[in-house]
């Protein structure tokens, strides 16, 4: 630990201004005021503001809202664009699709009473709600160190180092981190989070389940001709192109009010195919015809993508350890049989709180292990909706697209989540990749520039920025092999996997060199959980540095 770094002493440190790391804020100030509690609690935010690393859909479910801020229309909640109709497809080729009827789909993914939203609005909101509560928050101030006491429970997280160049060495401009000392900690930092996984790892917290399963989102926001919105409309789809590569994931098109739609793809990333590449399949899906008939005509303004925790209830760790929690998507409480998980994250965060609340008034050491939030949150209706779909991820994953989606009609319409077993799905992600050898190459089109475009022009629509002489925060186990020792530098995975062309095979004098771009990172985690030999790690950058997603 340095002794240059100051510190700063909290109740509560909250690591992550998302949707459950902001909703345990405001709980617990509004329970401490309830009950006259003098409670202490900052958010640390690596964004360069709240809102800027934030993406998802996404079509909302205002539950957990509802019982945050009963009154959130009245005060101005950006919840105004209410779901007005559903549709679901499957993609049967690059020009076919068959409808499916409302009433032959799982009745998880109907949208009745759910709102079309910008999650990165939201949690800006949600931050005014908390600052007004009393609550502090710091962005672009990344928590990059988990701090322990002597007892090894965590005493709270110190921010990284500004000014530091390439080699780790001071700049001119250098300024040491703090330490922010705690109670208790909180670790919200979306799915894939830096320091949960290492908290998951170092106290055994996944003992028993599943391992954790993911999806990458690639989302683009448009603005289209006038004469085709229609607010309130929500596209769902499955099938092509993903199919053609044996993969599977889910697309979706919503339409917002002010002439904007969101296009999108999820891509589940137990592929097994290395020629797969995330942001071509996204820009192929695009000229369906179904799809591209909402976006001639109109702009692209907005690019990014992030990973999805979707293991559910089977992989759900145990969320408390000594002097802390893990809540949200980085512990992964996404509903992924709604392809939804803020209502999810924001009731874990408000079930955190009154664990926290509890403990605070009993002056309990912080040291105790906060077992009973484990248990209040599995018995909460956010847990309970987990446990019922806890079948939905491996049956897909199992039986495939349709098989899977037959079972999961019955499981979910039928039985309701209540049938007698449990099926389980022990394969990791980055176990699931095939050699070259055994793998068809994928011949993608060039983009046309109208309905499909390149990466670099991508990455700049994400508004994406790191200081380029600063430590890169991409960093490889062992830099003397290659990423993937199974496969030839030349099939090397991390080119296609990433969506934003961060990582590249340059050959020089017939010897290929892999280059990491790491100035064009958007966080989305994908090559830290992809990697097959898992000799990629994602650290936190500077503060601030990333993605400026403006309304995602």
């Amino acid at each position: 630990m340095s002794t240059e770094r100051e510190s700063m002493e909290f109740d509560v440190v909250i690591v992550g201004a998302g949707p459950a790391g902001l909703s345990t804020a405001c709980r617990l100030m509004q329970i401490a005021k309830e009950t006259e509690q003098e409670i202490s609690v900052v958010v640390l935010e690596k964004g360069s503001e709240v809102g800027a690393h934030i993406l998802s859909g996404a079509v909302v479910e205002p539950k957990a809202l509802d019982e945050l801020f009963p009154k959130w229309k009245e005060m101005g909640a950006p919840m105004d664009t209410p779901v007005t109709s559903d549709e679901i497809y499957f993609f049967t080729g690059p020009e076919s699709a068959l409808k499916v009827p409302n009433m032959l789909a799982p009745k998880t993914m109907h949208n009745d009473d759910n709102y079309i939203i910008s999650l990165g609005n939201l949690t800006r909101w949600l931050a005014e709600q908390a600052e007004e509560l009393g609550v502090e928050i710091f962005p672009g101030f990344a928590a990059a160190e988990i701090l322990y006491n002597e007892d090894g429970s965590v005493k709270g997280v110190a921010t990284g180092d500004m000014g530091l160049d390439v080699d780790g060495k001071p700049k001119d401009s250098h300024e040491p981190g703090m330490e922010l000392h705690a109670r208790y900690t909180v670790f919200a930092e979306g799915c894939r989070g830096h320091l949960g996984k290492q908290l998951i790892k170092q106290f055994s917290l996944d003992n028993g389940r599943s391992p954790q399963h993911y999806g990458i989102g690639l989302k683009e926001i448009w603005d289209i001709d006038p004469a085709k919105s229609k607010p309130g409309l929500v596209i769902h789809g499955t099938g092509w192109p993903l199919s053609e590569s044996n993969s599977s994931g889910g697309a979706f098109l919503y339409h917002l009010n002010d002439n904007q739609v969101v296009v999108g793809l999820i891509i589940d990333l137990n592929y097994s195919n290395t020629y797969l590449s995330t942001f071509d399949e996204f820009q192929r899906y695009k000229h369906h015809p179904l799809i591209s008939a909402h976006l001639k005509g109109g702009k692209r303004v907005s690019y990014g993508a992030r990973a999805i925790a979707k293991g559910g209830m089977n992989s759900l760790p145990r969320m408390s350890l000594p002097g802390a929690l893990i809540v949200g998507c980085n512990a992964g409480t996404l509903n992924f049989s709604k392809i939804k998980g803020t209502h999810t994250a924001m009731k874990s965060g408000m079930v955190a709180a009154e664990t926290l609340a509890k403990a605070l008034a009993n002056s309990e050491s912080s040291t105790t292990e906060l077992n009973s939030y484990n248990r209040d949150f599995r018995e909460s209706w956010a847990g309970e909706e987990l446990h019922a779909s806890r079948n939905f991820g491996p049956a897909m994953h199992k039986f495939g697209t349709y098989l899977g989606g037959a079972f999961n009609f019955i499981d979910q319409n039928i039985f309701r989540g209540k049938l007698p077993f449990t099926l389980k799905d022990n394969t990791t992600d980055h176990d699931s990749m095939k050699k070259v050898d055994d793998c068809k190459p994928i011949d993608y089109p060039k983009p046309d520039g109208v309905i499909s475009f390149d990466k670099p022009s991508s990455v700049f629509l994400s508004g994406t920025n790191h200081e380029e002489n600063q430590p890169v925060h991409l960093t490889l186990a062992n830099a003397d092999i290659p990423i993937n020792v199974n496969l030839p530098m030349y099939a090397e995975p991390a080119q296609r996997y990433c969506p934003v062309g961060v990582y590249e095979v340059i050959i020089e004098d017939d010897k290929p060199r892999f280059q990491i771009n790491s100035q064009n990172c958007i966080h989305c985690k994908t090559c830290d959980i992809k990697d097959p030999s898992q000799n990629i790690t994602w650290v936190t950058p500077e503060g601030s540095g990333g993605p400026n997603y403006p309304n995602m």
